[in-house]
Formats: C-alpha cells, sequence, structure tokens
C-alpha cells in the first residue's frame, strides 16, 4: 500500500500484479497496476518473460537459415514475417522477384491477416465472456491452416516464402481449397457480427472502453487497427506497396471512436477486405510460370531445371548451409502485419551471415498505449484493453 497526494487530499494505493501467467494478459506479459479500489492510477508493462533472443540468432545463421527464424516473431502470423524478412534481404540482393510468385505470396498474407484476426476474436471474445464466438473462430482458423499446411507441409511455422520467391509449387487442388474459404467466410463473419456487434455486454465492456486519441496514437508510433480505429487511413500496403499490392483494389476500413469497439469493428472489415484481396489474388495467378527468381548461386532453381532429383536436393543444400554472400550495405523493408507496421533491418558485410537483424515490431510498439487506454479506468477494463491491442508476446521480446 502507499499513499499519494491528490487533489482531494491523500489517497491509499495499491500495487497489484496482473501476470506474467494470466490468461487475460495473452502471453507472459506482466503489468504493475497501482489501484485506488478498482480504479485504475498508474499501469507499467514490465517485457522480457519471452525472450528467445531471435534476432542475434539470426546473426548466426545464413540468411536462407533466418528465415525458419522469422516465424518464430509473430506466432500469428508466420507468412507475415517471412515476407518481410525475405523482402529485406531481396532489396539487400536486388532481386525482381516473378509476378507468379509474388501473387501467391499476398494471396497466403492475406489468409495470414484473416487466421490472425480470427484467433484475435475469439481470445478477445473469451476475455469477455463470449465462449461461443471463441469456438466458432477456431473452427474457420482451421480450414486456413488446412491451406497453409498443403501449400508448405506445416500449419503455423510454414517458412513457406523463399529469398527470391516461394519455396515449391503451388499443390494439386490448392485453389478448391482457398475458394471453399471464400465461400465459406463471408457468412461467418455476418455470424460473428450477429453474435456480437448489437450484444448488450459485448457493446457495454468496449464501447467507450480504452480510448485513444488520433494525436497520442501518432505521437506512440501506433499503427495498424488501432490507428485505423482512430481515424487515420494510414496501411503500408497502400502507402508503400509491396509485393505487387498496387495492382489490388481494396479499401482501408477505418472508424473515429478509436475504442475497443471500434477496434472490433476495424479488424472485422479488414477480413472482409482480405478476401476481397485473396479472390483477387486467385485470377491473378498464371497457371505455369516461374516461382523464383533467376539468381544462381543465391536461389536455387526449380527442380525440373535440374537433370536429376539427387542434383537437385544437393544444389538446394549447399546454398540452404553454405549461404551467399550479398555485397556490404544495408536495407530496410516494411509491410503491415496484422498487428500493424512490420519493419525489418539487413545489414550485409560482404559474408554469408547478416552482419544486424533488427525487426521493428508492431506488438513492441503499441504495447506503450497500455497506460494510456487503461488509466482511470476499471481493473476489469484492463482486459479490454489489453486484448484490443492484439499483441503477441514472441515479437514483443525476440
Amino acid at each position: 500500500m502507499t499513499t499519494v497526494e491528490t487533489a482531494s487530499g491523500p489517497v491509499q494505493t495499491m500495487v497489484l500484479n496482473m501476470g506474467p501467467q494470466h490468461p487475460s494478459t495473452h502471453g507472459v506479459l506482466r503489468i504493475l497496476l497501482e489501484l485506488d479500489g478498482e480504479t485504475v492510477v498508474k499501469a507499467v508493462p514490465d517485457v522480457g518473460y519471452l525472450h528467445t533472443g531471435i534476432e542475434k540468432s539470426c546473426e548466426a545463421k545464413t540468411y536462407s537459415q533466418a528465415i525458419t527464424l522469422t516465424d518464430r516473431l509473430d506466432y500469428l502470423a508466420p507468412l507475415s514475417n517471412n515476407l518481410c524478412y525475405c523482402l529485406a534481404v531481396e532489396k539487400l540482393l536486388g532481386l525482381e522477384v516473378p509476378k507468379r510468385a509474388q501473387y501467391i505470396r499476398v494471396m497466403l498474407t492475406e489468409l495470414t491477416r484473416i487466421a490472425s484476426h480470427l484467433v484475435w476474436l475469439g481470445s478477445h471474445a473469451i476475455d469477455l465472456g463470449a465462449m461461443s464466438v471463441f469456438l466458432y473462430c477456431f473452427r474457420e482458423r482451421e480450414e486456413i491452416l488446412n491451406i497453409f499446411e498443403m501449400f508448405s507441409g506445416q500449419r503455423m511455422m510454414t517458412s513457406y516464402f523463399r529469398i527470391g520467391g516461394v519455396a515449391v509449387e503451388p499443390p494439386p487442388g490448392w485453389q478448391k481449397a482457398v475458394e471453399r474459404i471464400l465461400d465459406l467466410m463471408p457468412g461467418r463473419i455476418q455470424e460473428y457480427e450477429d453474435l456480437l456487434t448489437q450484444n448488450r455486454i459485448w457493446i457495454a465492456r468496449t464501447k467507450g472502453v480504452g480510448t485513444l486519441r488520433p494525436e497520442d496514437a501518432i505521437a506512440l508510433s501506433v499503427t495498424g487497427p488501432m490507428l485505423r480505429a482512430a481515424g487515420v487511413a494510414y496501411d503500408i500496403r497502400k502507402v508503400f506497396p509491396y509485393s505487387s499490392y498496387d495492382e489490388f483494389a481494396f479499401d482501408i476500413p477505418t472508424r473515429t471512436e478509436s475504442d475497443c469497439y471500434a477496434r472490433y469493428l476495424v479488424r472485422v472489415a479488414e477480413m472482409r477486405e482480405s478476401l476481397k484481396i485473396v479472390r483477387q489474388a486467385m485470377a491473378k495467378i498464371p497457371p505455369e510460370g516461374p516461382i523464383k527468381a533467376d539468381a544462381p548461386g543465391i536461389v536455387p532453381p526449380q527442380r525440373e531445371k535440374m537433370k536429376t532429383e539427387m542434383e537437385a536436393l544437393i544444389y538446394h543444400f549447399k546454398i540452404f548451409t553454405e549461404g551467399f554472400a550479398p555485397p556490404p550495405g544495408e536495407a530496410y523493408q516494411t509491410v503491415e502485419s496484422p498487428r500493424g507496421e512490420l519493419g525489418v533491418f539487413v545489414a550485409s558485410d560482404g559474408t554469408p551471415k547478416p552482419l544486424r537483424v533488427h525487426v521493428r515490431a508492431p506488438s513492441f510498439v503499441n504495447l506503450q498505449a497500455l497506460p494510456q487506454l487503461v488509466v482511470g479506468r476499471l481493473i476489469a477494463d484492463v482486459v479490454a484493453c489489453i486484448g484490443t491491442i492484439d499483441i503477441i508476446l514472441g515479437e514483443v521480446d525476440r
């Protein structure tokens, strides 16, 4: 217990540890809450409990080997991490990725965005007592993970994107699996809205809770749905297009209320926009063509160009283990991850391993807005505010 002087006189406050082992902190996040009764006077996030040293580990790997580490940053959007890292290295090398590979990348990263938002909505709903929505969202996410498994053999840590393109040809039957999602999801998203959007309990727990003025959001470098819910239409896919996003027609959903409810509406609208992009990408992907850049010694050629299967395996293994040496220099690339602006900085000293890898993680940056969201609110609102930021501790601590 501590005593704080206020305008109305001395007030006794209590410091409470929320986390790091707490289901509603969405990972091993510790928050020191100073409370006046049930009202939050001060909140201090304490991070570092999940530190895995991924950035330094990348510097001990070849450029290709480091791709598998990027999956572990934001483990709910591994393909977004793969894409950002690969684009940074490709910028360093001056590689031009074939259009077919670019469209495949766009399609899969938008499916990743939907899958990530489904986990967010399901976990946020169960935090606030809506168990059915949690079960429904994970039901649909399984369908998307099945597609990732078709393409890469992995459901979560896919590592399907490679420097210069994608790992292998899309599997037979992939169009049917993606079309199933496109047909299924609009009705399912409407189900979520039917359950929540006009729900009196949902509205009471989210409307007017966790407000953040747009000028404060910009000052704190907040990005993603949190910034767009404050009325700022900032999306890397539109502002700094990558991987041919300038060829796709889609809207940037925004709201002006800048509360937990507005962020919910923005993310639901984003799922619908991602479905539009996936449909366009499917139409753009030609049935044949290169899926990798033509860069001998850097990018393994497609296997049909090799004389034997064994020759192809040896070539792939050599590039993966021995690596390639980009010219000395540095590159920085950003993408729009489900949580906001994800950036990767790569520096080369002319050896097969990066001199420096640094990640601008949106979860880490957005988390600093938490004190402004919760001060003056009840302790029950802290749960709603943490969920509405949509943090992933893997990229907070890195």
